[in-house]
């Protein structure tokens, strides 16, 4: 069943939104025919009480696949750390047929169109906000939200209307949010920072694990500053 408000969280395959984006869209449709070359849908139920947001689909990795992270770099960290926490059930194959599903757990991505040199302009990160806006209204049960870098982390607090400077960007933070809902702060699992020993895995696991242990506990935290 879709939900009634599907289209206000997921931009049209042929999103004219960003000229950009939709011009890079384009050319890679002439390039790669058998990727998914379209906004890359959210993967994961409603229900879920943790939202992972990413930055953007990289061109061969999700852009090809049409799931978040999947086949993308990134995705080998993330995928078995959602896997080793439970919040993953199946094997991870870098595809988007092999079958792995998410229970409590939905992902998606700030920009939801690949950008050219992995890199969304602000004026796109703005434009596609309305989708994660109403993307985390339809998910009433959400008590976590896990930004990866911090261009995700401000595009959740834009979409729910929090003040930047109140709730600044740092690795291993976590802010409250508003009512029960909380934002934790990761390095993202890129190949970059991971190459780079910015983020390690342990580092990136540590922050996963203490989401799990907070929605199992719902460990309280203050209210949301404006």
């Amino acid at each position: 069943m879709i939900h009634p408000a599907a289209a206000a969280w997921q931009p049209a395959r042929d999103c004219a939104l960003c000229p950009r984006l939709k011009d890079f869209r384009t050319r890679n449709r002439g390039l790669f025919p058998a990727f998914h070359n379209a906004p890359v849908p959210a993967f994961g139920p409603l229900s879920a009480r943790l939202l992972v947001v990413g930055l953007a689909p990289g061109l061969k990795g999700a852009n090809r696949t049409g799931r978040p992270f999947t086949g993308d770099y990134a995705g080998d960290l993330l995928y078995a750390t959602l896997l080793d926490q439970g919040f993953a059930q199946g094997r991870y194959g870098a595809a988007g047929d092999d079958g792995l599903s998410l229970s409590s757990c939905r992902i998606t991505n700030a920009v939801r169109c690949v950008p050219p040199e992995n890199k969304p302009t602000p004026a796109e990160t703005t434009t596609c906000n309305r989708h994660l806006a109403a993307e985390l209204a339809a998910m009433p049960d959400a008590r976590a939200v896990l930004a990866l870098g911090a261009i995700a982390h401000r595009a959740v607090l834009a979409a729910l209307g929090l003040r930047q400077a109140a709730h600044p960007f740092t690795h291993g933070a976590i802010h409250g949010i508003g009512g029960a809902l909380r934002l934790y702060d990761s390095y993202h699992c890129s190949r970059l920072n991971t190459n780079t020993g910015r983020l390690t895995a342990p580092m990136f696991q540590a922050v996963v694990a203490r989401i799990a242990r907070d929605l199992a506990a719902n460990n309280p935290l203050p209210p949301a500053q404006p």
